[in-house]
């Protein structure tokens, strides 16, 4: 299931706007003000986010800054006057799409599927291929090599590393990711986590590597931490 953040100030649209992101099959998250916005953006991964330009605490332009230091997550921004430079700054901030209030509901659901399909073409186009510091994971082949040497992984290994090192120094809660890797429907618990985590840290251990690890945050979960 998809996951969507709605952040707009105007209760009603969110409203509404939840309602037809949950008939489109999202799972939906909002947030009413700018650091609320900021805060859901960077605790869990989103495959959207709908962001209004004028919030309190923190504006649109603000919070899209913020989340491209961290993540390419799609951006449609939602303005209300619709003048030129909110269009200009809000695709220079690193927004994706943006949409002028007012608005039908229909508009902005096929907004998101249009700017959803595009980002999957380009993801489709690019290798799946992460490489720092001699660890290399090749997500199309699910192989993993340290210096050159393969690591074998199990498949879920492989997924778990690569949402790790691909969000380098982000860090992971439990729940976040076996939500996002073993999914909502998985009857599981967050042992499962602690447990894939040991595996693959002893797997990982196994070459010896310099200045990346995956260090456990006491009481929150996990990061690939960048150390050079």
């Amino acid at each position: 299931m998809p996951n969507i953040l709605i952040a707009d100030d105007n209760r009603q649209i969110v409203s509404i706007l939840e309602e037809y992101a949950k008939k489109e099959g999202f799972s939906v998250t909002t947030a009413f003000d700018g650091n609320a916005a900021l805060d859901k953006a960077s605790s869990k991964p989103f495959d959207i986010i709908l962001l209004d330009v004028m919030m309190p605490s923190m504006d649109g332009f603000t919070v899209c800054r913020e989340i491209r230091r961290q993540s390419s997550v799609p951006i449609i921004m939602i303005t209300a006057r619709g003048e030129d430079f909110e269009r200009i700054m809000g695709l220079d901030t690193g927004a994706d799409d943006y949409i002028v209030k007012p608005f039908s509901p229909g508009e902005v659901m096929a907004r998101i599927r249009a700017v959803l399909r595009r980002i999957s073409r380009e993801d489709d186009k690019k290798a799946q291929i992460f490489a720092l510091n001699g660890l290399t994971i090749n997500l199309d082949e699910y192989i993993t090599e340290i210096g050159g040497v393969r690591i074998t992984l199990t498949k879920k290994e492989t997924e778990l590393l690569w949402t790790l090192a691909t969000n380098k120094n982000k860090v992971f809660s439990r729940d976040n990711l076996l939500n996002s890797l073993w999914g909502f429907d998985y009857y599981g618990d967050t042992r499962t986590v602690d447990s894939h985590i040991k595996r693959l840290r002893a797997k990982l251990d196994e070459q010896p590597h310099d200045g990346w690890e995956i260090k456990t945050i006491w009481g929150v979960g996990y990061k690939f931490e960048v150390t050079s």
